[in-house]
């Protein structure tokens, strides 16, 4: 009898390995989830033109010396959509621009997170659902941060070369939108659905270009360009130039600081205009 029980209880406790067994995959198979990403801070406020640009929207002498801006690039800029902005709809937007001095094309492709009532991490926490998380190694986060709202960004550069002797000029659009298609990175090109992003830059058309100026001085001890953006404007008759100055740091609290000083200085000099750029914006909008 006691060998009996103690075959049976040998066959029990095989059969809980066994179904242990079958059911530790479930465990080892749940994903992990990451840490967040970290981001880095771009502060970015509107000037005024017409205080301080010229007749010809170059830079007046009092704006290039307040901010000791002594050095200046000129980028050719466009950006990809379908005509009913697919990609803008979805919080992607697909740039081609070349600057004056490189020997490249820089492709840059972003999604946008808009941040709710200052809530940074509620946004870094949705991009980390979304597959963002602080293991992505090619998606640098930044939060924008304008004069009343903070968006935080996911995106990636890739870099076609060409032997271009630091010329503007950008190539046709259907080698544009072919460079972009070549580079596509998974995430846009499969979100949501299969192909999903593929489909709608096979569809795109180029929204652009602006030739746009960026002057780079200091501030407050810290590096600051101001962007100068010659858009068409709403009537499609002349031009709406958009002048921006920005400044990059990796901490919330120097962003934070020099923002509020950077908006005190400005609205003192009353080159201020107190709204959010939307450069992007515009050019989808008006080209």
């Amino acid at each position: 009898m006691k060998h009996w029980l103690t075959k049976a209880g040998t066959m029990v406790l095989s059969a809980t390995l066994l179904l242990s067994a079958f059911q530790a995959p479930d465990t080892v198979q749940a994903k992990k989830q990451e840490a967040n990403m970290v981001p880095s801070y771009e502060v970015k406020l509107l000037l005024d033109s017409t205080k301080v640009l010229n007749s010809n929207l170059t830079l007046s002498s009092a704006a290039a010396s307040q901010f000791n801006l002594t050095t200046s690039r000129q980028t050719n800029v466009e950006y990809f959509d379908t005509n009913s902005l697919g990609l803008d709809d979805a919080g992607w937007n697909a740039r081609f621009r070349k600057k004056e001095d490189k020997n490249n094309y820089e492709l840059t492709y972003k999604k946008r997170y808009a941040v709710q009532n200052g809530n940074i991490d509620a946004a870094l926490t949705l991009a980390n659902t979304e597959g963002f998380d602080i293991t992505d190694d090619n998606y640098k986060a930044e939060i924008d941060w304008g004069y009343s709202k903070q968006t935080l960004s996911m995106s990636v550069d890739k870099k076609v070369s060409q032997s271009l002797n630091g010329a503007l000029g950008l190539p046709s659009e259907s080698a544009a939108r072919q460079m972009l298609l070549d580079e596509l990175p998974g995430k846009l090109k499969n979100w949501g659905t299969s192909n999903w992003g593929k489909t709608q830059l096979q569809n795109s058309r180029a929204y652009g270009p602006v030739l746009t100026t960026k002057h780079t001085g200091t501030w407050n001890g810290l590096e600051v360009d101001v962007e100068i953006w010659p858009i068409r404007n709403a009537a499609g008759t002349g031009i709406d130039p958009i002048v921006e100055i920005s400044f990059k740091t990796d901490e919330y609290s120097i962003a934070n600081t020099n923002r509020t000083a950077l908006i005190n200085s400005l609205n003192n000099l009353g080159w201020l205009v107190p709204a959010d750029g939307l450069k992007t914006q515009l050019v989808l909008e008006r080209y």
